[in-house]
């Protein structure tokens, strides 16, 4: 019978991707529709179901490092939002008919913002290093620690003394860290963090506390190793395979009644509300507008840990188990709502860009100052492989050069390094009113997605730059979407790379015992 759900989740989570949904709202409507049927979740469902949560906290552990949580504009926007989101909701659960604690749990997984869901938008567009992006994911790691805290509440029973040793998991940590160093192999990379995940959860539960908890420890331990993050890229695919089960079991509680559809409706006309508070909190700690906007546009979304809380306090008494199916469609029509709007969220800003930026406040935050280019004429934007390579060709010919990069970690690296980089998201209009471009000669855009790249070369065009935009492509028909842009001249590397090979064996009159696969010099032929 398994084969059914399985089968269910992707006809309608394929059907969701087709039409621009998260394929999640897929999975909770195919636990809906088998639930019609008198489909019941099994033993695999649930173990499946329980493993995906495991997973996801263990990855967002892997992504809690103190420095970007412990500041006082993410702190103070996160949970004043969460204050206030809390303190709307409670009476109207109240007025539903839920009891005062039920009430209370409720309305604060209510105030969570989707991790999944703005981690997978920033990563489309490739700005999880933007200065919105770490904003955002500050404020979610805020949350989803909220969302342990009520788990660890809700978990039931009492925790043994020998839980206290919990509190020494982190001498453990550089047993990890060095045995992550001789790991070569991505099947054992994936390997370790899935068998890290499960035994923090078993050593929790060993010591009568949640499970959860200790999945989310677990990654804690190696968070701010570099390494983390290539252990939660190889995890992906495994934890959101996992997850579907998670979505189809809280769909198989069936549909609610009728009364609770009203209450699913003011909750949803409530979003909205979400989204202005979190833009007036970013106004509020001198935020730019658009900083401000794209972040907010980001967590505009109700969020999976309001399900994964909801399902362990229900399942502990604490919530009616009905509320869940209500809580899961409230998360799913959330889904669908904020899908076309952050696809479009450019579109939406340029339209509300006059209007929001008369609520922009005196004075700046610290990370919009003024950027300087100095007396650089040569301008690369994207300072990774490729334009680290030509940063380093410009200085070898010792032109004046400087990088621009959108991720904090990355400008640091280069200038470890010795290269000039400075931070700026290209796509914002405001940052080119701030910056002199009257001796920038040519800027070259060296990054990989295709629509920041076409959105970066039309902004530096209409803020007023002649000079040469040459751009970084991967495909023809990207190079034309990009010159129709304003772009001088593309690159296309896999192209270049097929034509020396073609050059190479044209060249050869017989069979070499070595193949000379360096790149010809144009000097050689002025020789």
């Amino acid at each position: 019978m398994d084969i059914i759900w399985i089968g269910v989740a992707f006809l309608l989570g394929f059907a969701a991707s087709r039409i621009h949904l998260p394929p999640l709202v897929g999975y909770l409507a195919a636990g809906l529709t088998l639930a019609a049927f008198g489909y019941e979740s099994g033993d695999m469902l649930k173990e499946i179901s329980h493993l995906g949560v495991l997973f996801l906290l263990f990855t967002v552990g892997l992504h809690i490092r103190l420095k970007n949580i412990l500041r006082y504009d993410i702190l103070g926007i996160g949970l004043t939002h969460l204050i206030i989101s809390t303190a709307i909701f409670t009476p109207i659960t109240l007025f539903f008919g839920y009891g005062l604690e039920a009430a209370i749990i409720i309305s604060i997984a209510l105030g969570f913002s989707s991790t999944v869901l703005t981690a997978k938008n920033l990563e489309r567009r490739n700005e999880l290093g933007a200065l919105y992006g770490r904003a955002a994911i500050g404020i979610l790691i805020i949350q989803d620690l909220i969302a342990i805290g009520i788990i660890a509440y809700t978990g039931g029973g009492v925790p043994s003394i020998w839980g206290l040793s919990a509190l020494a998991l982190p001498l453990f940590r550089p047993l990890l860290i060095n045995l992550l160093g001789v790991i070569r192999d991505d099947e054992v990379w994936m390997l370790f963090g899935l068998a890290l995940a499960l035994g923090g959860a078993s050593l929790f539960e060993f010591f009568n506390l949640s499970g959860e908890l200790g999945a989310l420890a677990a990654g804690m331990l190696l968070a701010s190793d570099e390494r983390a993050d290539q252990i939660g890229k190889k995890m992906w695919g495994v934890k959101e395979a996992f997850l579907v089960g998670f979505f189809m079991d809280v769909g198989l509680t069936g549909f609610p009644s009728f009364s609770d559809y009203y209450f699913i409706i003011v909750i949803l006309l409530i979003l909205p509300v979400k989204a202005i508070l979190f833009y007036f909190l970013f106004m509020q700690f001198k935020f730019r507008a658009r900083t401000g906007f794209l972040a907010s546009i980001s967590l505009t979304a109700y969020s999976e840990f309001t399900l994964i809380a909801g399902v362990v306090a229900s399942q502990n008494g604490y919530i009616p188990e009905s509320v869940m199916v209500i809580l899961g469609l409230i998360v799913a029509i959330s889904y669908a709502i904020n899908a076309p709007i952050t696809i479009n969220e450019e579109k939406i800003w340029k339209r509300w860009q006059d209007f929001l930026l008369k609520f922009e406040r005196e004075g700046r935050h610290p990370e919009h100052q003024t950027v300087s280019l100095g007396s650089a004429e040569f301008l690369i934007i994207g300072m990774g492989n490729a334009g680290r390579a030509a940063y380093d060709k410009l200085k070898e010919q010792g032109k004046p050069v400087v990088g621009m990069d959108i991720d904090p970690d990355r400008i640091e690296r280069n200038l470890e390094a010795g290269r000039r980089v400075v931070y700026g998201d290209i796509q914002d209009t405001d940052l080119w009113t701030n910056i002199d471009l009257s001796d920038i000669r040519s800027v070259m855009i060296a990054m990989g997605n295709q629509t920041v790249k076409e959105n970066a070369t039309r902004t530096l065009r209409k803020a007023g730059f002649s000079g040469l935009i040459y751009v970084l492509t991967m495909r023809e028909e990207e190079a034309e979407i990009m010159q129709r842009a304003g772009a001088s001249a593309v690159s296309i590397p896999i192209k270049e790379a097929g034509e020396r090979l073609a050059e190479l064996s044209a060249e050869s009159s017989e069979v070499p015992t070595q193949i000379d696969l360096k790149v010809k010099d144009p000097k050689d032929d002025e020789q």
